[in-house]
């Protein structure tokens, strides 16, 4: 069959582009926006009352979500099980699939022999990438054939229904068995840890600074996960709406600004409540010529439904002035009491708003992180390495601090604020200096400092966007070192007020300070110095690294059913070789303006002042070889 070679002559080769999900179209414009013209829900639309939604958010939620579906390539075997008739079977290929059943295309033969068939015995891997992250596993069960049909260009199809939606199917399989490992496994880790803390103790007197360290560190690290444990996000009230206006600031990416700006405006939130402003920077690319398409393209194919004339706009600035400049001029925009901050390229879940703006039910409540995961985690052992370690960062870290309403960051790729505590602090933030030196990057720690002296910030695991992370080791190294630098300068600002804080956010927050700084240190100590000095081969403190990393892999296990949780092992190895040592650098050129992953002024700057030196070195070294002559 001619798609069958296909599959297998893609199979061996290398994919360098970002490896993502793709769902496919609905059939509607927007499939999530509420319908303006005929004044119905979308759980109306699907058949549900008003009140079913009402009494039952979450079940609307689970129901719309099951209906997505991803388009994907993977082969299916499928054979008949019925004792009427001889059994018959063929390998089809998935064409899509949802989690509750797919549709596949089949050879001639194959489409005569199945399509009489009401019921199958299907046997197929769901292939990493094809669905959202914790869906690949092996499939083996019984299906009903719900429509066969032949398209205008000849390909045979069959429509299939699973007899067991596919995440009941992992619960009652995979899952349970991720399940009952990981959380062995991380008593078993847990237990491993307190023991080495109490030699810790025991030897405490022949080294005090060092001891004391590994006893603040195993407390932060174990605290944040037990905290963590306790964490759960704000139950949905259908009623509470608040007006939203969402922000995407544009800097050069014409690639990725389109899908986000679809994004944000298909979300399932009333119409007369949401708007997205799009601010570019004066971008150099084409990224203006992208967003002009693609409202004009959502204009176009809603056909005067959604009100989209009224709740899409963009402005483009003067000059480029910088990210929060543009965040600024969007908030003055914004017709709306709460402000949404997307990056340009995020992609927010259908339901993101209606999740992100529930915290808000509190008024001392100043602003609100999403959670953010990784879009292109299948590209590589890099964007692995980054799907566990955002899991877990936000998931573990975030939901720890928003179990006591002091998130420290309220992250780039989907946070939201009260707009008049954002126009408050415009100015400070936009001209916010540290030592001198102008502050470029670092915007959300920054304008996270400056609401939670006076509010509280928290956490929605619910509230979900997806985002793309460096797939080359160049450049998610300087995103590093960018992200440790403002962390630093962000972090001793925020020293000066956290101790007003609750009494474990503040424990939790001056303890997470310290660890890292001092982290260089310790393993210089414990990796180079003891062995040099004392011929000692430092076990333990190895030993302790990995139960550390083994228990950021088994929380993702536990929590995601991922099959990247290994790759937790790889990331804090990664951490260790390499990316700790860039802490020494930030302590030292945290005054830096330059972003290294995109030309923004100061990168121009730089790259100007670089090239000026070059030339003089240039011209020096040719005066010195004539005077030599």
């Amino acid at each position: 069959m001619e798609f069958l070679d296909k599959i297998k002559k893609k199979k061996g080769s290398v994919n360098k582009e970002d490896v993502m999900t793709v769902e496919k179209k609905d059939r509607r414009v927007l499939s999530h926006v509420p319908d303006s013209s005929n004044k119905r829900t979308n759980t109306e639309r699907r058949g549900n009352s008003n009140d079913n939604k009402n009494n039952d958010y979450e079940a609307f939620l689970k129901e719309s979500k099951s209906g997505i579906r991803y388009v994907t390539g993977f082969p299916v075997h499928m054979r008949s099980y019925s004792k009427e008739g001889p059994k018959v079977s063929g390998v089809g290929k998935v064409v899509d699939i949802s989690n509750t059943g797919m549709l596949v295309e089949v050879g001639r033969e194959e489409f005569s022999a199945l399509s009489t068939k009401t019921m199958l015995k299907v046997d197929f891997r769901v292939v990493p990438g094809s669905m959202p992250e914790g869906n690949e596993m092996r499939v083996k069960q019984k299906v009903k054939v719900v429509r066969t049909f032949i398209t205008s260009d000849g390909k045979f199809m069959i429509g299939i229904n699973f007899g067991k939606e596919l995440h009941n199917y992992a619960a009652a399989n995979k899952d349970r068995f991720m399940f009952v490992s990981s959380v062995i496994l991380i008593a078993f880790t847990i237990a491993c840890v307190i023991l080495m803390r109490a030699e810790s103790i025991i030897y405490f007197k022949f080294n005090k600074l060092l001891y004391l360290y590994s006893m603040v560190t195993a407390v932060y690290l174990l605290s944040r996960y037990i905290f963590g444990a306790f964490y759960r996000p704000k139950k949905v009230d259908p009623d509470f709406t608040p007006g939203v206006s969402i922000l995407i600031p544009c800097f050069n990416e014409e690639e990725w600004i389109g899908r986000t700006i679809e994004s944000c405006v298909n979300q399932e939130y009333p119409i007369e409540k949401l708007e997205v402003i799009i601010i570019d920077d004066c971008s150099t690319d084409g990224s203006v010529e992208k967003i002009k398409e693609t409202i004009e393209r959502l204009k176009k194919e809603a056909n005067g439904k959604y009100d989209l004339e009224g709740r899409i706009s963009y402005c483009v600035q003067e000059k480029n002035a910088g990210k929060r400049d543009a965040l600024v001029r969007g908030a003055e925009l914004a017709k709306h009491e709460l402000v949404v901050f997307v990056d340009s390229d995020s992609f927010l879940d259908p339901f993101a708003i209606r999740h992100l703006v529930q915290p808000f039910k509190d008024p001392k409540m100043g602003g609100v992180a999403g959670r953010t995961d990784v879009a292109n985690t299948y590209t590589n052992a890099l964007t692995k390495m980054q799907s566990v370690r955002y899991y877990i960062a936000f998931r573990v870290m975030k939901a720890s601090e928003g179990l006591f309403d002091a998130v420290t960051c309220l992250s780039g790729p989907l946070s939201c604020y009260r707009k008049e505590i954002i126009l408050a602090n415009k100015e400070a933030w936009m001209n916010q200096r540290f030592l001198g030196h102008k502050a470029t990057f670092g915007d959300d720690r920054a304008m996270t400092n400056f609401i939670l002296r006076h509010y509280r910030t928290t956490y929605q695991d619910t509230a979900v966007c997806s985002t793309i992370v460096p797939n080359k080791h160049s450049v998610f190294l300087k995103q590093q070192m960018r992200w440790k630098r403002s962390w630093l300068r962000e972090s001793l600002i925020a020293a000066s007020f956290m101790w007003k804080k609750e009494p474990f956010a503040v424990i939790g927050f001056y303890m997470g300070l310290v660890v890292p700084v001092v982290a260089p240190l310790v393993v210089l100590y414990n990796l180079v110095y003891v062995p040099l000095t004392q011929h000692i081969f430092p076990t333990a403190f190895l030993l302790g690294l990995f139960l550390m990393s083994f228990l950021m892999s088994m929380s993702q296990m536990l929590l995601r059913k991922s099959s990247t949780w290994a790759y937790g092992l790889l990331f804090c190895i990664y951490y260790e070789l390499i990316l700790l040592w860039q802490m020494p650098i930030a302590w030292f050129t945290f005054w830096k303006t330059t972003w290294g992953t995109r030309m923004t002024p100061s990168d121009l700057e730089e790259a100007e002042k670089k090239r000026l030196r070059k030339e003089k070195n240039s011209k020096n070294k040719s005066s010195d070889n004539n005077n030599v002559e």
